[in-house]
């Protein structure tokens, strides 16, 4: 009996240094990339997945039972409520910007998967969470890439956003002129202010060619452009 308990301490451990390993390998990525998610965080979120997935699992199985209750048992019912209680968390890395952009969505989603990760771990499936860490992995550091390069127009575009100060209203009209010859699609326009002093405000996409500050000087040089502030979004 004490070396079946020991056996099962040494996989219960197997598990969770499996899960923290797979869990540095996603961090790594977004630390790489100065996201709000990385080392510690994934550390952290897998792991005690793994964790809450065993305790599950073996409570459910270990319980002894008992003649005058009748006891039944999810074995992955706490391991259910990770992968909604992890929600919680992702929401916080979400954010919208005052231009409309949303960020944080790949962060959350790592967030999640890195739940999913220290379940699949502790439920036992060791094989699948290292194919999947693997596939997560390529997917963002070598296909992405690759798709931005070669890929369809519309995903080598990268969005960016455009403040700019503008005298007279009919200069609008020139500025969306010059960026519709020149390859710009415009996502989104705002338009305020009044007679001599309008600010427009626009997101777009274009085949990003130029380091921001090219991009900054080709619209700086419009004689009809009085301020102007440059942003990449993506």
């Amino acid at each position: 009996m004490h070396t079946l308990i020991m056996m099962i301490r040494q996989e219960d451990l197997l598990k969770l240094a499996i899960a923290a390993m797979l869990s540095l390998i996603i961090g790594i990525e977004r630390e790489l990339k100065k996201k709000p998610v990385g080392l510690k965080t994934s550390l952290v979120i897998s792991t005690f997945s793994c964790l809450l997935t065993i305790i599950s699992i073996d409570t459910a199985y270990n319980t002894p039972p008992r003649d005058e209750i009748n006891i039944t048992m999810d074995p992955l019912r706490l391991a259910a409520q990770i992968v909604s209680g992890i929600g919680f968390l992702g929401a916080g890395v979400i954010l919208r910007r005052g231009n409309d952009s949303i960020t944080g969505l790949t962060t959350a989603a790592i967030i999640w998967g890195a739940a999913g990760i220290g379940i699949a771990v502790g439920a036992g499936f060791y094989l699948e969470a290292i194919v999947t860490v693997l596939i997560v992995v390529v997917g963002i550091k070598v296909v992405a890439p690759f798709l931005m390069k070669i890929g369809p127009k519309r995903i080598r575009m990268r969005e960016l956003s455009l403040k700019a100060g503008i005298a007279k209203k009919e200069n609008i009209e020139d500025l969306l002129k010059f960026m519709e010859n020149n390859g710009m699609v415009i996502d989104n326009i705002r338009i305020s202010g009044e007679n001599l002093n309008y600010e427009v405000n626009i997101r777009f996409s274009t085949l990003l060619k130029k380091n921001t500050y090219s991009i900054f000087e080709t619209f700086h040089a419009l004689p009809y452009i009085q301020k102007i502030e440059i942003e990449i979004l993506s």
